[in-house]
């Protein structure tokens, strides 16, 4: 396993998560992944990209957290692999496709259970970016050209279905500061303050690791 530095950053919608992201990217020079990544995940996979986007952080009730680790651990032998259902294969093949672009380079990763995905990994900083329901509920106002009423519901849906799926396939919690290295406001510090704190405590991580 390499040493590069890998920030992952778990988001409220509307909270600039994805922004902050990009910048903490650009300001390390490093490649950011959000739905990129499931481009990638489907090109190693074989499997159609268009399952990866309709599965995308999106929990289902009908299947085993079990059957979907013991399958991972064995090597996806046998037939529990071959029987999967659809949602198990494309967990799979995101939390490979994860794993390899963390060995292959130091990069930034935007939701996806990518924290716990490289919960052992030594370069490894895992962010929560929340913040207040108004400014979350202008941006996605503004970003989806959205009345802040319809905002406010695509954010709460969209907040509910990564909570889900976090919650499902981790042995964590959702914004729970306690499944985080930093959890941020972003409505207190400002999309750049939150890219800056962010870049800040990976160099403090960085050292008091190497003490």
């Amino acid at each position: 396993m390499s040493g590069n530095l890998v920030i992952t950053i778990g988001r409220q919608s509307g909270s600039g998560g994805k922004m902050i992201g990009e910048k903490v990217a650009e300001r390390l020079g490093v490649k950011c992944y959000d739905k990129e990544l499931l481009a990638i995940a489907s090109k190693n996979s074989g499997l159609c990209e268009e399952l990866f986007q309709r599965h995308d952080e999106r929990p289902t009730n009908s299947f085993l957290y079990s059957l979907v680790m013991d399958s991972y651990y064995m090597g996806y032998t046998g037939s529990a692999y071959a029987d999967m259902p659809i949602n198990h294969k494309i967990f799979l093949a995101q939390f490979d496709t994860i794993k390899k672009l963390a060995d292959e380079a130091s990069c930034v990763i935007v939701g996806r259970c990518a924290d716990y995905a490289l919960a052992d990994y030594p370069g490894l900083v895992s962010v929560f970016i929340c913040g207040d329901d108004a400014d979350k509920i202008k941006r996605v106002q503004e970003y989806y050209d959205l009345t802040a009423e319809k905002a406010k519901e695509v954010m709460m849906k969209t907040d509910k279905q990564r909570s889900s799926y976090y919650n499902y396939y981790s042995n964590k919690k959702w914004c729970d500061p306690r499944s985080y290295d930093l959890c941020l406001n972003s409505s207190a510090v400002g999309i750049d303050g939150a890219v800056e704190a962010i870049l800040q405590f990976a160099e403090i991580k960085k050292k008091f690791k190497n003490h």
